[in-house]
């Protein structure tokens, strides 16, 4: 969860001060011995020199509310008519003066808008923004000990400089060098998101990340908005069964039987021991008239050794019962 810094009024006491200067540093030091972040050649070479992402829009944030701030930001970066205000009371937790992450998502999947959280790395965090995603960012402004957590919006970066720009506080397109960025993000876990419309995917994604992030959006959004997610996801990992798998569910939800049919071949044909994937072959291919192809794919989901036997096995004999 995160607290985001609040706006200090000037320190009465000494003994006041003398703790802000020995917590200035302790992060001095902290920031001192923090290795650079290293970038991996390839990345180097993918990426544009310097990214400016000038089009997100700027949100101060006011004092514990750093997680609606940057929730507006990405969100009508996006097209999303929101706004600070009215996000407040979907993220805000008043009693931990802050927003925990799982909100964050869940506020975003309400926006129709899937939150993909990507891996925490320096590389990728540059090939989203190289990418127009702008990255929400969580850090933590303090010692891991006493952390003061802190959600800010990455917006740019320059390789050369080596220096990031972000959405923070209440500083549009604050520059931090890559070091002391890293070291605050590290003590968060490194933890970042993207929020993206349906049908379109993170540069950095992999298909089982992929496939957690649309599932979720699908369990809180439905199936019809889901589907454009489910046909880009197919569209990058067309050998991916459990992708396949899920595009044929999500196809056959609409009422597009065929386009079902067709999901469910490719992913057999990715993993033929996908039993569930047989099932539903062998049910669509049955709902179709196409009842010697359905005892097929049913036959081999009821050989498959699992949890989707039994019920296989059960299809299977109601087809063969009914009178041709």
């Amino acid at each position: 969860m995160t607290d985001c810094p609040k706006r200090q009024r000037p320190p009465t006491r000494n003994a006041r001060l003398a703790g802000v200067l020995a917590l200035g540093l302790a992060l001095l030091l902290l920031a001192g011995c923090a290795s650079a972040p290293r970038l991996d050649e390839s990345t180097r070479q993918a990426v544009a020199p310097r990214v400016l992402l000038d089009e997100v829009p700027f949100h101060g944030q006011r004092d514990y509310q750093c997680g609606p701030a940057s929730l507006a930001m990405v969100l009508q970066h996006d097209g999303v008519a929101t706004d600070v205000d009215a996000l407040i009371p979907q993220v805000f937790t008043p009693g931990r003066e802050g927003s925990v992450q799982p909100e964050m998502l869940a506020t975003v999947r309400r926006h129709d808008r899937i939150p993909f959280v990507i891996e925490g790395r320096l590389d990728t965090l540059l090939r989203e923004l190289d990418a127009g995603h702008p990255v929400v960012v969580m850090q933590n402004l303090s010692l891991p000990a006493w952390p003061v957590w802190h959600y800010a919006v990455a917006i740019g970066y320059d390789l050369g400089a080596e220096q990031m720009i972000l959405h923070s506080g209440m500083e549009p397109a604050r520059v931090e060098a890559f070091r002391p960025f890293d070291a605050t993000w590290a003590r968060s876990g490194r933890w970042a998101f993207v929020a993206l419309s349906p049908g379109e995917l993170p540069a950095t994604i992999d298909a089982e990340a992929a496939l957690q992030a649309i599932g979720d959006f699908e369990a809180a959004r439905g199936a019809a908005a889901a589907l454009p997610a489910w046909e880009a996801l197919a569209g990058r990992f067309p050998a991916h069964a459990m992708v396949q798998f899920a595009l044929g569910n999500a196809r056959h939800a609409q009422g597009d039987g065929e386009g079902a049919i067709a999901a469910y071949r490719a992913a057999v044909s990715a993993d033929d021991r996908l039993a569930p994937a047989w099932l539903n072959l062998g049910l669509a291919l049955a709902g179709a008239g196409r009842r010697d192809e359905a005892q097929d794919a049913l036959s081999r989901a009821a050989a498959l050794p699992g949890r989707w036997q039994a019920r296989s096995r059960e299809a299977l004999e109601r087809l063969e019962e009914e009178p041709r």
